[in-house]
């Protein structure tokens, strides 16, 4: 398993050596799936998948310079023969999957059966998230609601056993401030990582390094 959970991308230098060092080789020998579809979940998601494809918005993601790179619609997926899309999942090299709503997204990937082929496909994949991306393969995931989805849906699906808080002291998200999200890891069994936009975690079978060059904080859960 090979995972690159970050917070906005492929920010610095530090993240994209981990990034090439998980792939063995370089970017431009890699080919690419990109799963936009959290995105949807989220006011004005079409025109940022957009941006987020042509690298227009945020870090370099989709625009790393890919050898080849194609998408992955998890909501047309549960309608079409597997062998339509199948293929692309076994030949790529990394998937990548965009931020936008933890639950939108969760519930997709369950939907269109991409959970159960992930523990499959990550023995010999690269996974690298992003934001939401990152956040539903732990056991902590969020949701932004503006879906009709069940209530009750998960929001995660705890590949790793840790919680991520993306984005920490961003200034479009007052709600990620230090001491706001102290207080939300405080309420959760697991331990969780506050990651700037400049970290990320990666994470090679049951070891884990913390990539950054910008501002983490661990937090342990309540042993009382």
């Amino acid at each position: 398993m090979k995972l690159l959970l970050t917070s906005a991308g492929i920010s610095n230098t530090s993240i994209r050596k981990a990034l090439i060092g998980l792939l063995g080789k370089r970017i431009s020998d890699s080919t690419a799936l990109f799963i936009p579809t959290a995105i949807y979940g989220i006011p004005g998601g079409g025109e940022i998948v957009r941006k987020v494809i042509c690298g227009s918005l945020g870090d370099p993601f989709c625009d790393l310079g890919w050898k080849s790179l194609g998408l992955l619609e998890l909501t047309a997926l549960p309608s079409m023969k597997k062998e339509l899309w199948m293929p692309m999942l076994q030949e790529t090299d990394v998937l990548l999957v965009g931020g936008g709503d933890c639950q939108y997204l969760c519930y997709w990937m369950k939907q269109s059966g991409l959970t159960e082929l992930l523990p499959t496909l990550l023995n010999k994949m690269v996974y690298v998230g992003l934001s939401a991306g990152s956040m539903i393969m732990t056991r902590y995931g969020t949701t932004y609601g503006n879906h009709t989805l069940p209530p009750d849906a998960d929001k995660s699906i705890g590949i790793v056993d840790f919680a991520i808080h993306p984005h920490l002291d961003h200034a479009w998200f007052p709600e990620n401030s230090l001491a706001k999200l102290e207080k939300l890891a405080a309420t959760l069994p697991m331990r969780s990582y506050a990651i700037d936009d400049n970290t990320a975690i990666k994470v090679v079978d049951n070891n884990l390094e913390v990539i950054s060059e910008g501002h983490w904080e661990l937090f342990e859960p309540d042993k009382k």
